[in-house]
């Protein structure tokens, strides 16, 4: 039975929804890659508050969703950009998830790493008015939150620090405070402005070769400290150059939600590992190429893989911040959550057409478990919306 989607230029046109899913089945740990999954949050939607009130999380449905992510064999990244940071979900809301979700990932064995920022420091009408001990202070805040659950720390990118420093030194400053600190090697995150404003011209300059030389010489002064890299720039080629200049033993985590697929798989000179955001809804999928990639099949690796990237790609099109509502409302198609609430009200950020194609995008790829309910799911809404059965 056909339903009928609205597409970008306003009119309506038939969908033939698909009647089967791609059958995926768990199977034995990575052996090539370490692959982890950002993972959002499932808002309370009986909660009583406005989107600017701290977050309501539905903590069962929130975990209930790693357990998914872990038993395909994937690790979970915690509290980052997919968890809303920043964008609905606050530190302590935060620092209560890195607490759960670190006790749940011990409980089934689930690899686990959290991220670790600056955003109890909130801007003010004349900005960040903080120094760099202030933004030090936080960091450690948050890493020892990080390191007393037994998680991996991420060293995110902070708002604050990018408001602050006025030069690389502030960054090798900062840096090399924490990663002196830090008791265990971490992931470094460098998240590009396309995913939040804020962070332009973050290592302290708006030239991407001076940041990296920046970025780099961090690293350089404390490779012992440095797990790897999670490079979230969107530009493969910048990605590949880094990589090939990291210190032997430091990893790159691709963050590059375009161009995964080339990136994972490599190339005669090495490959990236993954940190993505789009393995939240493509979590099962991504795991089965990923053990395709583990006998040494590229190729099966890339003809799983690559016809994902038109959904990614269309769900992380500007305005790229927004993309968690399409991560979010694939996951309600895919029967992950009862509804499509977000915290902050971010269910409100895309339009209806870019909504209606990430559906059309993920049933043909075969990603939900149960074609039907997705596709009544997909009626629902447009019902909302006015259009009739």
């Amino acid at each position: 039975m056909t339903i009928r989607l609205p597409g970008s230029d306003g009119t309506l046109r038939a969908y033939e929804p698909r009647t089967a899913p791609l059958v995926v089945t768990p199977g034995t740990p990575f052996t090539s890659r370490t692959v982890f999954s950002a993972a959002h949050v499932v808002a309370d939607p009986f909660a009583d508050v406005s989107p600017d009130s701290p977050a309501a999380v539905d903590w069962d449905a929130t975990l209930a969703f790693r357990r998914h992510l872990w038993s395909h064999g994937l690790g979970v990244a915690e509290a980052m950009d997919t968890a809303q940071r920043g964008m609905g979900l606050d530190w302590a809301g935060a620092a209560e998830l890195i607490r759960r979700s670190a006790a749940e990932a011990k409980a089934v064995g689930g690899l686990i790493a959290c991220g670790v920022g600056t955003d109890q420091l909130s801007a003010t009408e004349v900005g960040y008015p903080y120094g760099l001990a202030e933004i030090r202070a936080a960091y450690e805040e948050q890493l020892a939150v990080v390191e007393e659950s037994g998680a991996q720390a991420i060293l995110m990118a902070s708002r604050a620090l990018a408001a602050v420093a006025k030069g690389p030194e502030d960054y090798l400053e900062v840096y090399g405070h924490l990663l002196r600190q830090a008791s265990e090697p971490v992931v470094l995150h460098w998240l590009g402005p396309m995913f939040d404003p804020a962070l332009e011209g973050y290592w302290g300059a708006t030239d991407l070769d001076a940041a990296t030389r920046t970025f780099l010489d961090v690293i350089a002064a404390h490779p012992d400290k440095v797990d790897g890299i999670k490079v979230s720039l969107l530009d493969a080629q910048r990605e590949i150059d880094i990589r090939r200049r990291l210190p032997q033993g430091v990893r790159c985590y691709t963050g590059d939600d375009f161009n995964y697929p080339e990136l994972i798989a490599g190339d005669e000179r090495g490959f990236s590992h993954a940190l993505l955001g789009i393995f939240d809804p493509l979590g099962p999928l991504a795991a089965q190429a990923v053990r395709v990639l583990d006998t040494g099949d590229v190729k099966g690796f890339r003809e799983l893989l690559d016809p994902t990237v038109e959904l990614s790609r269309h769900l992380f099109r500007t305005p790229t911040r927004f993309y968690k509502t399409g991560v979010v409302f694939l996951a309600w198609l895919a029967g992950h959550q009862s509804h499509f609430t977000m915290v902050g009200g971010q269910q409100s950020s895309r339009s209806l057409p870019h909504l209606a194609k990430a559906y059309e995008l993920a049933d043909g790829l075969g990603l939900f478990p149960d074609p039907k309910l997705a596709e009544e799911r997909m009626r629902s809404l447009l019902s909302v919306y006015g259009v009739d059965r």
